[in-house]
Parts: structure tokens; sequence; C-alpha cells
């Protein structure tokens, strides 16, 4: 059944074309939208597919008809409907209203209207159209454009839509500010570009997205992102969508909807939590077992072995002797070692040197500097070639793969005993704050154990 009558409307679209009416009723079915349109006088004259599924009234028991009244509105809103409909004709734009249809089962549904002038040639009003849909429908609609506008403007969330290539196309205020870019900017540029690391723990979840759809969770990244200011190592909370077209028969991949939280702060709190728990419960056993050693060199070395797991890959324990007075270096620091974890290859500790020979520490040592300041000192081997690493680390007597030191004081009853020094591999990171205090605190235990051993042996 034709969607539209005969003549009319029609014939001003195409006047003498052949099929020009066929062509209108089909455009007109395809739509998504129902639409019916008026005569000058009201009369129906087209009616859609999408119409008649609303208000179950097929285009022949429609078209023709004097407006609604009597079939698709109560009588008691026919006029009021029928004059608001018809205004539109008379107004500039379009008009919008809300109306209570009736179906053809009796039922009634709420539509909201869109409607229009139809000019003719001359530039007169030749009838309206009128488009409508269920109003909860285009609530929903409504709602959908909000929430994606919301999402790119407002949102306190990151949200980047990645196309099909994995490159961004749509970035939101707060992710760019995220990525350290203009919105405009990072729009087809690879995730390369815009991330140091952890590009390709990303790319493989979005390209898992794209062939299988939605994780079933939130996942954790770390990322590190390139800014003016330098890199940052950030901790992203992720959520991914697959994007589909609705208009394609089958589900066509338009790309993922890519969700993140700077959870960054959170992580590192309860890292650094974790971390105090872990090292409070070493120095209590490291206590535990230094109390049933009877030599009290003994339990400084325990504290040491303690303190060393999960904190350092090597450590030296020097002690403190003094310079005969009439020496060339009287008043200089001198060390003597008396512990140290093997290095090189795994092995059993190797027993503490007996010798008294000082160590052959060279001027400005860092363990050196802590004795002479009684305070901590940092030092690392920074960056550059394999070889120079090595050569820092040699020319302080320490492995050959030391890349970060820390040399603590040990003290006791106001006199300097000692240094601790614990190394780092390059596999590690430098020494914090935290790990200052970590290592001050034993070298407290340890200084408070030697000074008893020299009491003990005095």
């Amino acid at each position: 059944m034709s969607a539209s009558r005969r003549g009319g409307a029609t014939d001003e679209l195409g006047p003498g074309e052949p099929g020009g009416e066929d062509l209108l009723a089909a455009l007109l079915d395809g739509m998504d939208a129902a639409l019916c349109a008026f005569d000058a006088e009201g009369v129906v004259t087209h009616w859609n597919r999408e119409a008649e599924r609303i208000l179950g009234w097929s285009a022949a028991e429609a078209v023709g008809r004097p407006g609604f009244a009597g079939w698709a509105v109560r009588s008691a809103d026919a006029e009021e409907v029928q004059r608001r409909l018809m205004s539109a004709m008379r107004a500039p734009g379009r008009q919008v209203h809300e109306f209570a249809l009736v179906t053809k089962d009796g039922g009634r549904v709420l539509v909201r209207t869109q409607s229009a002038a139809v000019r003719g040639p001359d530039g007169s009003p030749a009838g309206l159209y009128c488009a409508f849909s269920e109003v909860h429908a285009q609530i929903d609609l409504e709602r959908s454009i909000a929430l994606s506008e919301a999402l790119f403007e407002d949102a306190s969330w990151g949200v980047v839509l990645v196309d099909a290539d994995l490159r961004p196309a749509v970035v939101n205020a707060h992710a760019a500010r995220a990525l350290g870019v203009g919105r405009t900017s990072a729009l087809g540029r690879p995730l390369g570009e815009l991330l140091a690391q952890g590009v390709e723990e990303l790319e493989s979840a979005l390209t898992h997205v794209l062939a299988e759809g939605a994780p079933p969770g939130p996942a954790e990244m770390w990322v590190t992102v390139r800014t003016a200011d330098g890199e940052r190592r950030r901790c992203w909370r992720s959520g991914f969508v697959r994007l589909a077209s609705p208009l394609a028969e089958e589900p066509v991949p338009l790309g993922v909807g890519w969700l993140f939280q700077d959870v960054t702060e959170a992580r590192q709190g309860e890292r650094e939590a974790s971390q105090l728990r872990f090292r409070s419960n070493q120095l209590h056993r490291a206590a535990r077992a230094a109390a049933e050693c009877e030599d009290p060199a003994e339990g400084a070395v325990v504290h040491l072995e303690f303190a060393l797991a999960g904190f350092a890959d090597h450590a030296l324990l020097d002690r403190v002797v003094p310079v005969p007075p009439g020496s060339e270096n009287e008043g200089a620091v001198r060390l003597v070692r008396i512990a140290a974890t093997p290095a090189g290859a795994p092995g059993p500790d190797a027993p503490p040197g007996t010798s008294g020979l000082p160590v052959r520490y060279g001027a400005g040592h860092p363990a050196l500097q802590c004795g002479e300041r009684n305070g901590t000192v940092r030092v690392d081997a920074g960056s550059g070639p394999a070889e120079r690493p090595r050569e820092w680390a040699r020319a302080r007597l320490w492995p050959a793969d030391t890349a970060h030191a820390l040399c603590a004081v040990l003290r006791s009853r106001g006199r300097t005993l000692g240094v601790l020094t614990v190394l780092r591999g390059p596999g590690r990171g430098r020494f914090d704050r935290s790990d200052v205090a970590y290592a001050e605190e034993v070298a407290a235990r340890i200084g408070a154990a030697l000074d008893l051993a020299a009491a003990v042996r005095g």
C-alpha cells in the first residue's frame, strides 16, 4: 500500500517524472521516524510505515481523513490537537508539541511531534508535515545524546574513542590533560607517540575488545606519559566497550570506547603501606633473632641480613678505627670491613675480616663522607653506556652491577662507630626518602649492637 495518495504534494516534488510518487513513498516508508503530512485543509496526505507501527493505523486507513479527529485522538482533545498542528503552517520554523494519540486497538500513546509548513511554488502554505515518535523513545535518544556530550565535556574521568586502527578519534578534556596534549592534537596519532611505556599492553587490550568484546571488569595499567615537564609514571584504571554501528544489519565495529581514571596516588599509598608493614615485620623478626645471639656483633650481622631482604642487592658493614695520634691523617675517618654480602655468584656469607687493615677507599668516597658528616649519603651511577656505570662502581670498590648506593652512619652513645652501605643494581629504582628512613633505623640498631659488643669485650 502506498504511503501517500495520488497527486497533491507528491506531484509538486516531481511533476511528470515517472515513478516519482513511488520513490517518495519508498523514502517515507524507510524512515526511522513516524511521519504524516496534511494539506492546507488538514486532510492527511502521507502516512509511513513507522506511523503505522506506533498507532496501528495503516496508510490506507489514514490517508484522506480530515485530521486526527474521530480516530487518532479522543474527541475531547481533537479540536486542541488540530489547532496546534495547523498553527505550524503560519509559524516560522518547526513547532514541537506533545500529544496523547489513540492507537487502533484503543490504547493511548504519548508522542512528541515536530511540525513545519510545506510551501507551494508561490511561497504560500500548501500544507504541513508532522514527524512524531513515542516520548519515551525520544527521551531515551535525548538522554543518550546528553550523556555523550557530558562525557566529552564535563566528565571527571578520561574518555577516548579509539578507531579500528587504534588511533584516538575523540578525546575529552580530562583525557587530554592526562595525556599532556590538546584535544585536537591527539586525534589520529599513534598511541606510541602519546605514551612512552605501557603502549603494548594498552593496544593489546584494545585489539581484544575489537575482536571479542568488552572484558568482564576494569583493568589497571601502568603507563608512562610524555609531557612538557618530562615523563610521568601513572596508573590508570581502565574500562573498555566495543562500539558498533546501529545502522548496519550486522554489527560493524567502529572502534573502542576507552574510559579511565587516574588511581596512581591510591596505588602508591597502598604500596607504601604494604612496604611499611613488611619492613616493620622485618625489624621485629631481626630484633627477636638478634636477642638469641651470644655475641652482639653476630646480632649486628643478623640485623643486616634481615634488612637486606627486598631492600637492596648488597650490603657492606664498615667499622671506624682510630687513627694513631701524630699520624699524617690524624682526625680523618678510617674504616675496616667487618661484614659484607657475597659479591658475584650466589654463595654462603664470607666470614668478617679480622686483619684490621683499612678499606682502600679513595678521597671523597661516599662512605667516608657519611662518617665525616655523621649523616646519610645517597649516590647514583647515572645514565650512559653500560661500561661507564661499571667503572663508576669499581672505582668505589663496589660490585660491578651497582647503580645506586646509600650510606648510613652507625651511631651509639654520641659516637660514630661505623658506616652501613646498601647497594642496588640497575634493575631497581634509586633510594628514596622512605628508603633513607629505613636504612637509618637499621643503622641505629646495628650501631647499638656493635657498641654493646665492644663493651662486652672491653
